[in-house]
């Protein structure tokens, strides 16, 4: 259940997992890992500044995330480099969805918004 876009070379593939050890379902917690591939599958370097990310539950309460930077770091990509972290977001749902966008440079100052596909968080057998 991964998603994946592209915009300006940057490729932003995310794999999201539901991570029992952290989630209280009993309370209303449920607790999802994601962990997020950029690619830069372009010809030009780029440095990722900011996130802002959209997260909705099952019912439609959304949340919205901005910051710098992800997990305290504005990584540089040059023409064919990889980054990958791995994050989490609570919901009060069993399921729900995530989306968003990094605010990218480059080195000429010019910035773009790379994409960041939906993706559903989904407590295992929760949806038939």
């Amino acid at each position: 259940m991964s998603s994946s876009a592209t915009t300006d070379g940057i490729r932003i593939t995310v794999k999201p997992s539901y991570w029992p050890e952290r989630s209280a379902p009993e309370s209303g917690q449920f607790a999802f890992m994601y962990t997020v591939e950029i690619a830069n599958e372009g010809d030009a370097p780029a440095q990722l500044k900011a996130r802002h990310w959209v997260i909705t539950d099952a019912t439609g309460k959304v949340e919205e995330v901005r910051g710098e930077g992800v997990v305290g770091r504005q990584p540089h990509l040059g023409p064919g480099e990889r980054f990958e972290y791995t994050s989490w977001a609570m919901l009060r749902t069993p399921f729900g969805t995530m989306r968003g966008s990094y605010d990218m440079a480059r080195p000429d100052g010019t910035r773009f918004e790379a994409r960041i596909a939906e993706f559903a968080l989904t407590l295992p057998n929760s949806l038939h």
